[in-house]
């Protein structure tokens, strides 16, 4: 493409080619470091650094998305307070969803992994992260701006975010009360933005456990077709 008044290209600034088994042998790596990636529903109290949650924030916000708009917003929470106030809320959800809301079939899939509805980690973890999606944004020079590939983008971020969390030696949950708008008023955001995930952050509690279905992962076959 050529330059335009508002599309100004840079070379690529940070890409460098490796041999081929260079790239072998860390894709091998990765895959191998995210097999260890386990979701934790049982935190320890015990503190983490503010900083170590900014770098993986800094990190999320890396992902590709829309036009380039980044329409996500993380409301992060250690507020003893505030979370006790999300668990409460989230708790009158949950009770409502394990009760009836959710029907049989979708109880019956959960079942294997043990939830109900008493979510004690959100007071227990040292942080809260609500990924919110923003379908409209300010630009950097303050212009109100639709944004494009809301959920998409978002749903790209909060796999960086996991990934980051994952790297920096903590556990994670994707915790997902519906509805979640309760968040929108606790953490002082706009009406319009979209709360998707409800992040739970920490180190694993002493003894924690994870649900033998957990560690049952697809085969490539059944996951991936090369045409």
């Amino acid at each position: 493409m050529k330059p335009t008044a508002s599309y100004q290209p840079i070379p690529l600034p940070d890409y460098r080619e490796l041999p081929l088994e260079t790239m072998r042998a860390n894709a091998e790596a990765f895959y191998a470091e995210l097999r260890a990636r386990h979701t934790v529903r049982e935190f320890s109290t015990r503190p983490v650094p503010r900083d170590i949650i900014e770098t993986c924030i800094l990190a999320a916000g890396t992902a590709p998305n829309g036009a380039n708009h980044q329409p996500w917003h993380f409301a992060v929470i250690s507020d003893a307070s505030i979370k006790k106030r999300i668990r409460e809320a989230a708790e009158i959800e949950e009770k409502a969803f394990y009760e009836g809301r959710a029907g049989e079939e979708w109880l019956a899939a959960l079942a294997p992994l043990g939830t109900d509805a008493d979510k004690p980690f959100l007071e227990e973890a040292p942080w809260l992260i609500c990924i919110f999606g923003e379908r409209r944004s300010r630009s950097a020079d303050g212009v109100m701006r639709k944004n494009y590939y809301v959920p998409e983008s978002v749903s790209i971020a909060t796999g960086f975010l996991i990934t980051a969390i994952h790297r920096a030696g903590l556990v994670a949950l994707t915790h997902t009360p519906n509805p979640m708008s309760f968040l929108n008023e606790i953490c002082g955001r706009d009406p319009h933005d979209k709360p998707y995930i409800l992040m739970v952050v920490g180190y694993p509690k002493e003894g924690a456990t994870i649900p033998t279905h957990a560690i049952e992962k697809k085969p490539l076959s059944e996951i991936a077709t090369f045409i």
